[in-house]
């Protein structure tokens, strides 16, 4: 079978990490020393979205509980360069969507690492934007269009899922593969009508666009999507400490988020460059759990018993499948040992 352009873009990427390696891989897939003599680095890839995330990074709560290493943040656009620098070796935790996570485990990549948490569920979040004045006025009306979104993301498997639903075939779609700030300068200039990306760049396409479809409605239909924390496993099995004083400093932040929005939004609004409305009015558009909705049947489970994520990652790896984006789907007893739940319970209790 001839391998996707998602695997091709992959395997160029991995190349050009070679030289991220050089300068931030700190030991043998998981951290070491820093450098300097000085102590251990966690190597840390989040993006720019809302998030709990971001709170941890504002509030420098990782830092604060581990005096003993040194915490490394490192900005990624999108799944797939996160995917790329977990295969290079040169991240240990991640904020990642979950249908990356899904291409991630799934051949060719197999990507060695563990579902960890749910930062959150996709609503208005992510969605599907038509340019004002371009003609296009539902899913269907996007056949011998340009619509861009970055590929191999969760706004990529969201737009997939909405073309499908409405029976429209994606090689009708003149579909192009752009991180969202290259989504944003596309828009600006007129080259594309149409793209399916998440917030912030979301906020500033609806300023001159229609939303056809959010991710909150696809949830509704059956296709749900989330942002997840993920550790390489190698990375979990050498420092066994440090998930969970992780898990204990985003169950922090989404206490936050749900008891005190206005620090909440103060907290990514400067992580963002927005004003604390701006981010606010973003957090509403998110659906975030509560600490110990992590171990739940529906999310991540208990130990002995998996929860639901595991279903929700086999839905989408084989969705992935049918979309002809992955070559095979892995079976869901191997999703199931891919979602980490030693010690959630503890981690999340008040």
């Amino acid at each position: 079978m001839p391998r996707t352009r998602g695997w091709l873009r992959t395997v160029a990427l991995t190349a050009a990490l070679g030289a991220l390696l050089v300068v931030t891989a700190c030991g043998q897939g998981g951290s070491g020393d820093d450098g300097t003599g000085g102590g251990r680095t966690i190597r840390i890839a989040y993006q720019a979205f809302p998030s709990g995330d971001l709170i941890v990074k504002e509030q420098g709560l990782l830092e604060k509980a581990l005096p003993d290493y040194t915490i490394k943040w490192i900005k990624f656009d999108s799944g797939a360069s996160i995917n790329t620098a977990f295969i290079a070796g040169a991240v240990d935790l991640a904020a990642i969507g979950s249908s990356p996570v899904a291409r991630g485990l799934s051949q060719p990549l197999t990507i060695p690492y563990q579902v960890t948490w749910v930062l959150d569920v996709a609503g208005d979040n992510e969605a599907l934007v038509a340019r004002s004045g371009s003609q296009i006025s539902s899913v269907k009306d996007l056949e011998g269009h340009k619509v861009a979104t970055p590929f191999s993301s969760t706004s990529h498997y969201s737009l997939l899922a909405a073309l499908a639903q409405a029976g429209v075939d994606p090689a009708k779609v003149k579909l192009l593969d752009l991180e969202p700030q290259d989504i944003l300068a596309a828009w600006t200039r007129g080259d594309i009508d149409a793209a399916y990306v998440w917030l912030p760049t979301l906020d500033e396409l609806k300023k001159t666009g229609k939303v056809l479809v959010s991710s909150r409605e696809l949830a509704t239909s059956g296709k749900p999507t989330l942002d997840l924390g993920v550790a390489a496993t190698k990375f979990l099995t050498a420092h066994p400490e440090v998930l969970p004083v992780w898990r204990k400093a985003q169950a922090q932040a989404l206490n936050l988020i749900h008891d005190d929005p206005t620090a909440a939004a103060t907290a990514v609004g400067k992580q963002l460059g927005i004003s604390p409305a701006d981010a606010a009015a973003q957090l509403k558009q998110g659906i975030f759990l509560k600490p110990a909705d992590q171990a739940d049947a529906k999310w991540l489970g208990t130990p002995g018993k998996v929860g639901g994520l595991a279903d929700n990652l086999h839905s989408a790896a084989q969705f992935l499948v049918d979309q002809k984006q992955i070559d095979a789907a892995p079976d869901l007893d191997a999703l199931r040992r891919s979602v980490y739940v030693e010690g959630l319970t503890d981690a999340v209790s008040p």
